[in-house]
């Protein structure tokens, strides 16, 4: 514990303490949900809403880290439960989640085997970014990752001898890890199971199964085939956002709950959650709480990609270069709303003109992005851009070029990516090799081999090359636009 956290009020929170202090005999729900990147925004958002259904007491989640253990040790030591904090534009209110049961390293391969094992489990969720599916443009495993290939080997292994490796010697990927835990389900025949990603890929759960579905074939025979037959893959589009955790968010948690909360989550009050696809072996009752379930997720997926990814993107990077260190004081600038207004005007062209309120919806989104109490820094928007601008702006730009416009509002969240890298900035990227390749080219190469690297497509688009190397030499909002 550290020194600002002896200094936090409040009782120390786990589940004997809140039983007590509401006089009641809480019954930790069943782990029945397994989830992959356990963060911030899983907590926010699907934790919330499982934590709120009507039957919140038949589901528990278990939730992995992804990529470090440092995300469940403090949880666990709070039995899973946290302070989740809504931050309006004018106060602050707060609550306990408590539908985390068990927050365990993501290289615990033993917990996280029996637990894909068992008949209980009926739900995989995973929140690990664009970037961690490992998985190129096409939702296939990209031949040049080698760390996914090593993985590959290390799960076949593990099938060969129907064993679990060791954590030194088992999957360190998402996909790895997934694939381990599959086999071990139809070695033990578990059942059926839904997996539903919760990440900003368009048409998600279609996305995912594919990739996994070719990495099974190279894992196991029989286990691409035992997958077709019994898992679901669910897409979704989320919604909440959610931005890193401050120190001073420990003292506003227990002024407004009591309790000594370690790692509380900061989020927006407004959550949305769509989902497309089949529970094979139950679900919560998410809808008891606003989720929505569809029959056809693309609209709202395209909407919510393109218009709030999208402008996050843009503000990101246009702003980064502009001076600015969140989303609410670049929105602030004239110069970059209008870009996020013309950015929306190109989007709106491409969505359907009924059915997705998209004036109600870009007028919320103005709300939220202005809200002066979210410190939503840029910097955390701008990490792994490659994969987001691959989902979140290259399609627009490519469906505007397609009906004979000129795209000219699109392109500037890549014109000033691109001028970022080439100028230094440094963003956590799984790309980060081929970007400082790209760096060390002549500028007008370098911005040539940059698009390349999000979308080879418009690399061959002379007229958009042409417009993103007049944008990538503007100074981020503070220029003029044309």
């Amino acid at each position: 514990m550290t020194a600002d956290a002896d200094r936090t009020p409040g009782r120390e929170l786990n589940r004997a303490a809140l039983a007590a202090a509401d006089g009641t005999r809480r019954q930790v729900p069943p782990a029945r949900i397994v989830h992959i990147g356990l963060g911030n925004f899983h907590r926010a958002h699907q934790a919330w809403f499982t934590d709120r259904a009507r039957d919140a007491g038949e589901w528990g989640i278990t939730a992995f880290t992804g990529r470090s253990p440092r995300a469940a040790q403090p949880l666990a030591a709070q039995d899973g439960l946290f302070t989740l904090i809504e931050r309006g534009a004018d106060h602050d209110s707060a609550s306990v989640v408590a539908s985390i049961v068990e927050a365990v390293d993501g290289a615990n391969l033993q917990r996280f085997v029996a637990l894909m094992a068992a008949p209980a489990t009926a739900i995989v969720t995973l929140t690990v970014t664009e970037a961690g599916y490992r998985l190129d443009p096409s939702g296939q495993p990209s031949a040049d990752d080698r760390v996914l290939a090593a993985d590959l080997e290390r799960a076949a292994a593990a099938a060969r001898v129907e064993g679990i490796p060791p954590e030194s010697d088992g999957p360190r990927t998402t996909p790895g890890r997934l694939l381990l835990g599959l086999e071990a389900r139809r070695r033990a025949a578990g059942g059926p199971i839904a997996i539903v990603p919760c990440d900003n890929v368009p048409d998600n759960g279609r996305f995912l199964a594919g990739g996994l579905k070719t990495m099974a074939s190279a894992v196991n025979a029989e286990l691409a085939g035992w997958i077709d037959a019994n898992i679901s893959f669910v897409s979704t589009s989320v919604d909440r956002i959610t931005p890193k955790t401050m120190p001073d968010d420990r003292v506003t948690a227990a002024t407004l709950t009591g309790w000594r909360d370690q790692v509380p989550v900061v989020t927006e009050p407004f959550k949305d959650w769509i989902l497309s696809g089949e529970f094979p072996a139950g679900r919560p009752a998410w809808e008891s709480v606003g989720a929505r379930f569809v029959g056809d997720i693309e609209p709202f997926e395209r909407r919510k990609l393109w218009l709030l990814n999208g402008a996050h993107s843009l503000l990101a990077y246009t702003g980064l270069r502009a001076g600015y260190e969140t989303v609410a004081e670049a929105l602030a600038d004239p110069r970059c709303l209008r870009a996020v207004n013309e950015l929306w005007d190109e989007a709106a062209r491409q969505l359907p003109s009924r059915g997705l309120g998209l004036v109600a919806y870009r007028a919320a989104l103005l709300d939220r992005f202005a809200n002066p109490r979210i410190a939503y820094p840029l910097r955390q928007i701008a990490a792994d851009g490659v994969a987001k601008l691959r989902v979140r702006i290259a399609p627009l730009v490519l469906a505007e070029r397609d009906a004979g416009r000129d795209a000219g509002a699109s392109i500037r969240p890549l014109a000033s990516w691109a001028a970022l890298i080439i100028a230094g900035a440094e963003f956590p990227d799984t790309e980060a090799p081929a970007l400082q390749a790209a760096r060390n080219q002549p500028p007008r190469r370098a911005i040539d081999e940059l698009v390349a690297v999000v979308e080879p497509r418009l690399r061959a688009d002379d007229q958009v090359m042409r417009a993103i190397g007049r944008l990538a030499a503007e100074p981020g909002c503070s220029a003029p636009m044309p």
